[in-house]
C-alpha cells in the first residue's frame, strides 16, 4: 500500500514539473496585465492582438512551410535511399547506416555551423532557401531511421511476383511494397516535421537578414522581451497537437471495436 502510493506520488511529481511551466503559459496569456508578476483579470485581448502581428504570423508562416516542404522532400529522399541502402551487402549497408546516424549523434552546432561555412562557399544567399536545403538534410536521417525497419520487413517475393505478373517496377513499388511500409514513411514524416518545427541552432546558422521562424523570432525578443502574444501561439500549438494526440490514439480503438 505505501510503496503503491510512494509510486502515485513520484509519477504526480514528474508530470507536475513537466506540465507546471506549460499551465503557467497558459494562465498568462489569459492575463489582462502585459507584466507577469500581476493578475489583471481574463481577457482574450492577446489572441487578438496575435493575429494583427504581422511580424509573428509571417515567423508562423516560414515555419509551417518549412517543416511541411522539408519533411516532405526528406521522406521521398530517405524512403528512396532506404530501398538503396537494403540492397545493398551486408558490409555496405552497415558502414551506410553508421554514415547516416552520424548527423543525429552529431552537435546540431556542428551540423548548423558546417552547412553556413557550406552555402558560404557555394557563394549562396542567406534566406529561406538557405534554411530549407538545411533541415531537408537533417532530416534524412530520421526519416532513414523511420522507414528502414520497414523495409526490412517487405518480402522481396511479392514485388518479384508482381513484376513476373506483368507490373512494373515502379507499379509494383506502390501497389505492393509501399503499402506495408506507409507506417514507417508516416512515422518519419511526423519526426521530420516536429524537429524542423522546433529546430532553432541550425535555422540560427543558415537564415538570412529579415527571415525568421519562429524559434528564431522568440530568441530574438528574450532580449527585449517576449511579448505576451507568444504565449497565446504557444497555447494554441499545444492546444492543437493535445487533440492531434487525442484523436490519433482514439481512432485505433475505435476500429478495433467495430471489429470486434
Amino acid at each position: 500500500m505505501i510503496k503503491t502510493t510512494a509510486q502515485k506520488i513520484y509519477v504526480g511529481l514528474i508530470f507536475l514539473f513537466l506540465y507546471a511551466p506549460i499551465l503557467t503559459l497558459m494562465m498568462l496569456s489569459f492575463n489582462a496585465s502585459r507584466t507577469r508578476a500581476k493578475w489583471g483579470g481574463f481577457s482574450l485581448k492577446w489572441y487578438s492582438a496575435l493575429f494583427r502581428n504581422r511580424e509573428i504570423m509571417q515567423a508562423l508562416w516560414n515555419t509551417l512551410l518549412i517543416a511541411f516542404v522539408a519533411s516532405l522532400v526528406a521522406v521521398v529522399i530517405g524512403t528512396i535511399a532506404c530501398i538503396a541502402i537494403n540492397r545493398m551487402g551486408r558490409r555496405a549497408r552497415a558502414v551506410m547506416m553508421g554514415i547516416t546516424n552520424i548527423p543525429m549523434l552529431d552537435a546540431e552546432i556542428v551540423t548548423g555551423i558546417s552547412l553556413m561555412l557550406l552555402f558560404i562557399s557555394f557563394g549562396l544567399k542567406f534566406g529561406l532557401g538557405t534554411i530549407l536545403l538545411s533541415h531537408i538534410t537533417f532530416c534524412i536521417p530520421y526519416v532513414v531511421l523511420s522507414v528502414m525497419p520497414r523495409i526490412k520487413q517487405v518480402d522481396a517475393s511479392v514485388y518479384e511476383a508482381a513484376l513476373d505478373l506483368g507490373a512494373s517496377p515502379v507499379k509494383a513499388f506502390f501497389k505492393v511494397v509501399f503499402p506495408d511500409i506507409l507506417p514507417g514513411v508516416l512515422s518519419g514524416y511526423l519526426m521530420a516535421f516536429t524537429i524542423s518545427l522546433d529546430d532553432f541552432i541550425i535555422t540560427h546558422f543558415t537564415k538570412g537578414a529579415g527571415v525568421d521562424t519562429l524559434s528564431t523570432k522568440i530568441y530574438t525578443e528574450v532580449k527585449k522581451g517576449i511579448k505576451p502574444e507568444m504565449y497565446a501561439l504557444s497555447t494554441i500549438i499545444f492546444v492543437t497537437v493535445l487533440l492531434l494526440l487525442f484523436l490519433v490514439n482514439k481512432t485505433p480503438q475505435e476500429k478495433s471495436k467495430l471489429q470486434n
